[in-house]
């Protein structure tokens, strides 16, 4: 069963180890993964840190469980997440589940979810422990939520009226006319691991002719590595992400079947 936009999912947040800051960027990535049908956020309501919680609560319909914290220095919270997470589980009412907590105390939880058929889909930041990162399907980081910046729009050059001079068009005698910033190449912005990981994976599921349908690599690489995300690099998607890559040849394909929209698909460059 892939990841499909349809799924029902349970999602599960741990208040502690959760950025309240990003909530509402956190439930806009999960709505794109499939329909969050349970909402529920586990802390100790009573402790008045909490207090900045109530109204992003409220605003995404997402219901607090309380949980004393019983001993200091344990986390109540993770034990009452993992119960409620089996009862779900057992339920049989959705597909999938989102975790969202930083916590490797959920690493077990997680494969236990996977092994029952279920689709797990973790969020964290960027310190949490690789063994839970690699326990679910897909992982994805709170800090690039959001974070992909647009391409700003060019504006069109201002309307000279006649014999109006342009500003500043030749530099005075003597002195270097200004010149811009060289850009930064977007390959660039790619570690060479990641580089590798792409081109190896291509080869993977390449066909005897070295096309490899981009959708399939996709799967793939979320396979081999869950946390993989183009946003990782500041490429809204992976067909951006690829196109950068100059080892990467691209071809659009029409969809014969669906008739309807393109096919990417990829290959090592030739040498």
């Amino acid at each position: 069963m892939e990841l499909r936009g349809d799924m029902r999912l349970a999602v599960l947040i741990d208040a502690d180890n959760a950025p309240r800051s990003q909530l509402k960027a956190i439930m806009e990535e999960i709505a794109v993964h499939g329909t969050p049908t349970i909402k529920r956020i586990y802390g100790d309501w009573t402790m008045p840190n909490m207090e900045s919680w109530k109204d992003l609560l409220l605003k995404n319909a997402i219901t607090p469980i309380q949980q004393y914290g019983y001993t200091i220095g344990k986390n109540a919270t993770d034990s009452a997440m993992i119960i409620d997470a089996m009862d779900i589980l057992y339920s049989g009412r959705v597909d999938g589940f989102c975790l969202v907590s930083s916590d490797s105390d959920f690493t077990r939880l997680a494969t236990r979810l996977r092994e029952a058929g279920m689709k797990v889909i973790g969020l964290g930041e960027k310190k949490t422990p690789s063994p839970f990162i690699v326990a679910c399907d897909k992982f994805i980081y709170i800090e690039i939520i959001g974070n992909v910046k647009k391409p700003p729009k060019k504006r069109p050059p201002p309307k000279r009226h006649r014999g109006e001079q342009t500003a500043a068009v030749e530099a005075p005698v003597g002195q270097a006319a200004a010149q811009p910033p060289e850009s930064e190449t977007p390959q660039s912005k790619i570690p060479q691991d990641v580089i590798d990981q792409i081109t190896a994976t291509i080869e993977d599921v390449a066909g005897e002719d070295g096309w490899a349908y981009l959708g399939e690599v996709g799967t793939l690489l979320l396979k081999k590595h869950p946390a993989f995300d183009a946003r990782n690099f500041g490429f809204k998607k992976l067909t951006l992400l690829v196109e950068a890559i100059d080892e990467i040849d691209t071809e659009y394909r029409p969809n014969i079947i669906a008739n309807n929209g393109q096919l990417i698909y990829v290959r090592l460059k030739q040498s």
